[in-house]
This record gives C-alpha cells, structure tokens and sequence, in this order.
C-alpha cells in the first residue's frame, strides 16, 4: 500500500481528532506545541492512557510503543505513580522552597549513578543540557563546545547545530561543518561549536587535539538516542574519555534517553564515568523534568554559599513536590527484575524483526539497546549519522502510518520502546503487524 492509501485509511478512522486539530490551528502556530509530535495531515488526539495502551479522540486503542518519547517506562498511569502525585498534591502543587521528596529523588539518583555525586534538577532535558554546558564554560573558563553530528541534545542555541538535514552542505564526513538546524541561530553560535563524526575515533581524536585549548567540553548521547540508536563501536567512548581528561576538556554524558537502558544508565553498560550527565524523561514519572549531576567539585558552581564565580539557576517549577514524588516512585518500581523484563522484551522485538526482515524482499534492519529500538529502511552498515539516513525518504512516515492502521503506535522516525506492561504477546503483535505493512508495500 502506497503512503496515500495509508493516509487515507487513518484520515477515515480520526474524524474527531481532524476536528479538534481544526479548532486548533486557530489558537497554535500548526495546531500544537509539540513539533515532533506533528505529521501531515494532523495528528491524532489522544483521550487517555492506561498500561501500554492509548486511545484516541475516535475511541481507537492502539499499543503504545511510543511511550511519550520514551519516558513512560512503566506505561500509562501506573497506579503507585499515580497514587504518589495524588498524596503529594493534596499538601501542595508547588513552593518557594525545598521539600522532602527533592532530597529524595536527589539520593536515589546520585545511589544509581556513581559518576553524579551532586546533582540540581530542572523542568525539562532541554534545560538540562543547557546548563551542563554553561557549567562547563564556567568551570573551564574555555567558550567552545563540542557535539557530534546527528546527535540532538534539546532545542537551546548552543546544541541546536547539526541535527539533521542534508549531509551535501554539512562538510566531509571525517571533518563535519556546523550547520545550523532551525532559523533563529545566529552565526556566532557556529563558530563556537566544534563537531564531530560517530564512531570515527581517530577522526575525533584530531579534531579534539586542534580544538582542545578552547573546548570546555564534549557532549555525547552515548546511544545516539536520534540519531538511529547507533552503537558505539568498542573502545569509542574510551578513547573519547582518555583524550577530554588528558585536556581538561568536561565529558557530558546526555542520559536523558539512554538512562532507561540500565539501573545507572548506559554509562553503567558501556563502564564509562562522565565529568556531568543530564537526565530526563523517565525520572518525572510522566510529568515534567530535567536534571544535571556530576562531580562535585564542578557542580560547586551552582553552590550560592560559595564565594567567587557562580552560577545563578533559577525556575518556578524546579523539583516541584509533585515531580518529584513522580519520579520517586517510578525509579522504585525500576528494580533490577524489572530491567530484565525490559531487556528481555527488546531482546525479543529486535530479533522478531530482524527474522521478519531476514525472510522478505524489504531492505531493513533493527538497532537499540535494552528497551529501546530503532527501525531502518537501509541494509547497509550503520555507523554514523549519515549512513543511517533512509535512502527513501518517504518509508519511515510510510511504516508509521501504517502501523498506526494496524493499532500500533511508534514515532515517525522508527523509534520505539518497551514498556514494563508489556507482554510477549504484545511484541509479537508489533512483529505480526510490521509484517501486513511491508506486505502492503
């Protein structure tokens, strides 16, 4: 089936949802706040949530294996999440000061992850990541920053270069140019942005040694979370580590996805200590959070008793009691038990679909780690941004549509992940529905 058949087919299903996606544009610049949530001709509007379903405007459930952009890792409102948020918001939404809960949620976090021995919390990744690097510019008194390409980090100036877009502009694949990803990035933030290629360490070694004098630091998804979930290649984020500490250079570690891969996230997997990491997603419990820890000595800048250099860090909603109280319960629930079950159900999607892939005419393929997964329209080998790009740039909206006809919700791109919810039989499900789009093709 052709993208217009598919189209027309979910067109036919979500009358309600194109209704109230009308209503919307006359009060949203494209009818919502969510960029990535956007696609031609509308999205559909989702009602409700419970386990590893959603329902939408029209009454149709589909399995979620979109799980809100990988942050709902125990599914739609799990009822000790649900009962935590509902007991801390009887005693108060917000306020101007600390609770119980932040010191909390702070020591289970600096408990599972060993590199963050101080850690302040925020409202979002994106917020995250911005202050990580304002720490790092402080702490070194250094003004550029390094970032790979492909790699997404949140939407401020500084990490909003060399996302996406076509690698034809985007200079050598050994030696990546800086290219702006949204209007709005003055020039100035090029020049301050050192970038650098996926899996090519001796290409990143170069670069790093010429640059190392000005670098404050090196930020890395160590998955490559939106990029494809592009492994690194062994010995990768070694090298990456030996040569920042050998220059002083601050290592950041952007956790805001790959923290759901293991109880101390994928640096735990991959043995790498960070100088900061930034978290996300998950640690909210499905409500809104951000959060950057490390070591101590850096985070002193954030310290108002300290004298000297600081950092201001502001933010109404910072570590509200309801978040928190969120967050808490979710990584209780996140037990060592329950990251193998997690494990065990990507295990068995990624090999599901790659025996799919193995018996058809489809070129395609299926990376990720621990819950998460990634689909591909390419069988080439993947390595960096740049190979991972689909060669026909309409089969991921293509494979969305379709699975979404079929009651399977994922992300335009192909990013999916697990939920603890889920059963066997739903990921077989998934792999028996991805089967009747291809057909269709």
């Amino acid at each position: 089936m052709s993208i217009d058949k598919e189209l027309s087919e979910y067109t036919a299903k979500t009358g309600r949802s194109r209704v109230l996606h009308e209503e919307a544009l006359a009060v949203m610049p494209g009818g919502n706040s969510r960029t990535t949530t956007f696609f031609d001709p509308y999205p559909f509007a989702i009602q409700r949530g419970q386990g590893a379903h959603v329902w939408d405007a029209d009454g149709i459930d589909r399995l979620d294996f979109n799980g809100n952009y990988s942050s709902l890792i125990l599914g739609h409102a799990p009822p000790d999440v649900v009962k935590a948020v509902q007991q801390a918001a009887e005693n108060g939404l917000s306020f101007p000061g600390p609770t119980e809960y932040e010191v909390r949620l702070a020591e289970a976090l600096t408990r599972r992850v060993p590199s963050v021995q101080s850690i302040r919390f925020t409202n979002s990744g994106t917020e995250a990541t911005m202050n990580a690097v304002r720490l790092a510019r402080a702490f070194t008194g250094r003004a550029k920053i390094a970032k790979f390409e492909g790699a997404y980090h949140g939407t401020h100036d500084w990490v909003m270069v060399s996302v996406s877009g076509d690698p034809k502009g985007s200079g050598s694949r050994r030696r990546p140019k800086p290219v702006a990803w949204s209007s709005g990035v003055p020039p100035a933030v090029l020049k301050h942005v050192v970038v650098l290629p996926w899996n090519d360490a001796d290409a990143c070694a170069e670069i790093l040694e010429e640059e190392a004098s000005q670098l404050a630091c090196l930020i890395v998804d160590p998955m490559m979370c939106n990029a494809g979930l592009l492994a690194p290649v062994d010995g990768f984020l070694a090298r990456l580590r030996e040569i920042t500490e050998r220059h002083g250079i601050v290592l950041i570690f952007d956790e805001v996805i790959s923290f759901r891969t293991a109880w101390g996230g994928a640096q735990e997997r991959f043995g790498i200590r960070p100088d900061l990491t930034t978290f996300g997603k998950i640690i909210g419990g499905g409500l809104p959070v951000g959060a950057f820890g490390g070591r101590r000595d850096i985070m002193d800048f954030y310290d108002p008793r300290q004298s000297g250099a600081r950092i201001s860090h502001g933010g109404t909603f910072n570590a509200n009691p309801v978040t928190m109280a969120a967050g808490l319960a979710t990584l209780n629930a996140l037990t060592p038990e329950a990251y193998t079950r997690l494990d065990a159900l990507g295990d068995r999607l990624r090999g599901g679909v790659t025996r799919l892939l193995a018996g058809t005419r489809r070129k395609g393929q299926v990376t990720g780690l621990g819950s998460l997964f990634w689909l591909h329209w390419t069988s080439e080998p993947l390595t960096d941004y740049r190979s991972a790009k689909a060669k026909e740039a309409d089969a991921p909206m293509r494979v969305f549509l379709g699975l979404l006809n079929e009651g399977i919700l994922t992300t335009q791109r192909g990013l999916g992940a697990c939920s603890l919810p889920m059963t066997d039989e739903d990921v077989d499900r998934f792999v028996n529905a991805l089967a009747r789009v291809n057909a269709r093709a």
